[in-house]
């Protein structure tokens, strides 16, 4: 019997669930080279806080992270990959955590925002993340871009909210379905949910209890409909399907950019001709 095989009962209890708790020992009890994949967006260490005050825990210190990698490192399978979320000026500090725990740099991604989520030197219009490689793993067969744009969410869920759009080239180019795909820093569940609607297993930790419990909220609603609070344009849109067009909603969650998709083809106009006017003479 393979370790592979092996693996899957001791693993299986963490499968298509959230963990509450803290992901150094939630991942200590998972079996090494178990997960097939690895996308997350850990805590940035900035002490971010938002318009309304909200914080993100372990954001203010750096002393979970070198460990953290170590345990993605260990139970993500041989020549895969994995891809995190970073902030550009803690650039040094997050190569040096991967580059320890065994991980290389394999690609980089960025998600361009059509607004500013600051501005200070420059106007600050994406977010990155790394692509990293355990071992040598095979090029995709059809590679993502690493440009790809980003929905804005209004970070209702959660302060710094990903939009489920964003995650279905990477699970679509680097998993396949019924693989494991793996996120140790949930927060509201996006990566989650990106998983589960692309037929994927997987297997999400959270250390903030209200977070934990906003994703169990959202995995458990399968499919959110347009007036609820986890509803967000584009969730099941692949890179290699139509856009989805989403219509405006009365809902307090809906965001006017989110309708900006525009069908391939619009119905044809009905053109109205105006009525005759009879001309009359002009006289001088």
């Amino acid at each position: 019997m393979t370790q592979e095989a092996t693996n899957v009962p001791a693993l299986s209890k963490f499968f298509n669930r959230v963990a509450q708790g803290d992901c150094l020992d939630v991942m200590k009890g998972m079996p090494s080279k178990s997960v097939d994949f690895i996308l997350t967006d850990p805590p940035y260490l900035v002490r971010y806080l938002d318009r309304s005050g909200r914080s993100v825990k372990n954001d203010d210190n750096d002393g979970w992270i070198d460990p953290a990698f170590a345990q993605m490192h260990r139970v993500l399978k041989d020549n895969q990959f994995c891809v995190s979320f970073y902030a550009w000026n803690k650039v040094d500090r997050f190569v040096e955590a991967w580059k320890k725990a065994g991980f290389r740099i394999a690609g980089h991604i960025v998600f361009t925002k059509k607004y500013a989520s600051s501005a200070r030197f420059m106007s600050y219009q994406h977010e990155q993340a790394y692509l990293l490689a355990k071992g040598n793993p095979q090029a995709p067969p059809n590679p993502t871009p690493d440009v790809i744009s980003w929905t804005y969410t209004g970070n209702k869920l959660h302060p710094t909210q990903k939009p489920v759009g964003i995650f279905t080239p990477l699970i679509e180019a680097f998993t396949k379905p019924g693989d494991v795909v793996l996120d140790p820093f949930a927060g509201s569940g996006s990566t989650l949910v990106a998983a589960r609607d692309m037929d994927r297993r997987f297997i999400g930790i959270e250390l903030d209890e209200a977070h934990h419990r906003t994703a169990s909220l959202r995995l458990a609603e399968k499919q959110p409909v347009l007036s609820s609070k986890f509803n967000q344009a584009g969730a099941d849109q692949s890179r290699f399907t139509k856009p989805i067009i989403v219509q405006a909603s009365g809902s307090k969650f809906h965001t006017p950019t989110e309708t900006a998709v525009i069908p391939e083809k619009q119905p044809a106009a009905q053109i109205q001709r105006p009525p005759a006017v009879k001309a009359r003479a002009l006289t001088l």
